[in-house]
């Protein structure tokens, strides 16, 4: 890794320790009112994912922990991983308000091996909008091939890059259609982005405000992930999300959102595991 993306990671970890306070308190993640970790996830996750009992799920860039914890729900001996100290001592203070009994670390997802002593997983498991703020996806998949036992699985359940190239909101100048604005592909650089504002309700951020995100196409996703010898089991493709991104979407009979017509694709869902 460069020094201009460690600097950039490092920028966009105290722009995450100064996002935690106004996210404990958000409606969006309606922690003070019934925590129900599931709501995070869609059915194909839990088709894909199968039995989780007994298992050793590791969540890698897992915030507040919300998805850690359905796991934890679900009989799984559960970790999670973050690189901002606020968003794990934040994580272990659910969990232990939840009476689940939940494992948090914190580290750079790069240093994740070490962090966590060479223990080695059943399922690793990466959520929505996770790998946009990873430079080099060739080292994440090396590390998770690293972190998975012979025959364990990763998921992935992530933002699509169409949804990535769609603007956040309309320009002032125009109308409320939603345009291509971002590459779908991976250009090499960053995005630098002001989070003084995040995508929760709340006040601004009081502090660090630069973030910086990676552009990643499925193609690079998938490569990273053969190249460190995993099999792609499974892609599904998505037009819904758990939350209302924009004004225009509905709401559907699962409880989720989509946009009008025509459909396209807003998260996908991959399912890869290591031979042996």
């Amino acid at each position: 890794m460069t020094d201009a993306h460690e600097r950039m990671m490092r920028a966009n970890e105290a722009n995450w320790d100064a996002r935690t306070p106004v996210h404990l308190a958000s409606r969006f993640y309606a922690l003070d009112e019934n925590l129900d970790p599931a709501r995070w996830f869609a059915p194909w996750e839990w088709e894909d994912l199968g039995e989780l009992h007994g298992r050793d799920v590791l969540h890698l860039q897992c915030h507040l922990g919300t998805e850690t914890l359905a796991f934890a729900q679900r009989g799984a001996h559960a970790t999670g991983l973050d690189f901002s100290e606020a968003s794990v001592a934040a994580a272990t203070g659910i969990a232990r308000k939840a009476d689940l009994d939940v494992t948090f670390v914190r580290a750079n997802v790069y240093d994740a091996v070490e962090a966590l002593g060479e223990r080695k997983f059943d399922v690793v498991y990466t959520g929505k909008g996770a790998l946009c703020y990873l430079p080099d996806l060739d080292r994440w998949a090396g590390v998770v091939a690293r972190l998975l036992r012979p025959g364990g699985r990763l998921y992935i359940a992530e933002f699509h890059p169409v949804l990535n190239s769609l603007g956040p909101k309309p320009a002032p100048d125009s109308g409320p259609e939603l345009l291509l604005r971002h590459d779908y592909l991976n250009g090499g650089s960053a995005v630098h982005r002001d989070a003084t504002y995040t995508y929760t309700d709340g006040p601004a951020v009081d502090g660090a405000t630069d973030s910086y995100e990676w552009t990643h196409g499925l193609d690079e996703v998938v490569n990273a992930l053969i190249d460190a010898g995993l099999v792609i089991r499974r892609l599904r493709e998505s037009d819904e999300l758990p939350w209302p991104r924009w004004p225009r979407m509905t709401r559907t009979p699962s409880g989720w959102w989509r946009l009008p017509e025509p459909r396209i694709p807003l998260l996908y869902g991959l399912l890869a595991h290591k031979p042996g």
